[in-house]
């Protein structure tokens, strides 16, 4: 999952984005409205987390922009006493909203609610072959094999799953799995494809993960395990 969090205190920007990460959310941050108004128009969000009070552009004038353009889901922050605050915001086209200071462990159930509610249609369990990724127990196996996987391992696993037989380049990656300002020139993707594809394919006779030289990675079935 990627999130967008636009919010101006860094001590909040610094709990928001260490938690969420932990839990395995890949998080971008915008400081301001402007910045965050950017970040939608230049990147796709599973969810964003909107603080009310922004400078340069206040949350409610970015809500409207973010609503002319995508249906994203949104949970708005707003001060306790600020019930006029929230009435708006969800009228606006805000999806849900929380009053400072909040329960971390409340935000999280929230997220994935929303999430949840906006891939209705989409299939929770994806599966390749013998390969089941299971979106909501964030766990993979392959047959009665489970895969023990670290968070971003599961993370690019679960993107490549869900683009199957789709060519992903770095950057592509990159963005989706780690945040705008990772530098995909590195070989931390390597290092994680690397690992991945020991536990995804290692054991197993046929092999999912493969290599495009020179353009990315697909995951699909082949009767080879042969790159290209």
């Amino acid at each position: 999952m990627k999130i967008l969090i636009v919010e101006d205190e860094p001590k909040a920007i610094e709990y928001l984005k260490t938690g969420l990460t932990e839990q395995g959310w890949t998080v971008d941050v915008a400081p301001d409205g402007e910045e965050g108004a950017f970040m939608v128009r230049e990147f796709t969000y599973d969810v964003i987390v909107l603080d009310v009070m922004l400078p340069k552009m206040d949350g409610f004038e970015l809500l409207r922009v973010i609503r002319s353009r995508s249906h994203t889901p949104i949970i708005m922050l707003t001060a306790r006493d600020q019930v006029d605050d929230r009435v708006r915001g969800l009228r606006e086209g805000a999806d849900d909203y929380l009053t400072k200071p909040f329960s971390f462990i409340e935000l999280v159930e929230r997220l994935i609610a929303l999430t949840r509610r906006s891939r209705a249609q989409e299939s929770t369990m994806l599966r390749i072959a013998d390969l089941s990724v299971d979106l909501v127990s964030l766990r993979a196996s392959r047959g009665s094999t489970r895969l023990e996987l670290t968070a971003k391992e599961f993370q690019l696993l679960s993107l490549l799953a869900r683009r199957k037989g789709q060519l992903l380049s770095k950057t592509v990656i990159a963005e989706m799995v780690w945040d705008v300002n990772f530098d995909s020139s590195t070989n931390v993707i390597e290092a994680v494809i690397k690992r991945l594809r020991s536990k995804l394919d290692g054991p197993f006779d046929v092999k999912l993960l493969h290599t495009v030289r020179g353009m990315g990675y697909v995951l699909e079935a082949r009767n080879s395990g042969a790159d290209m």
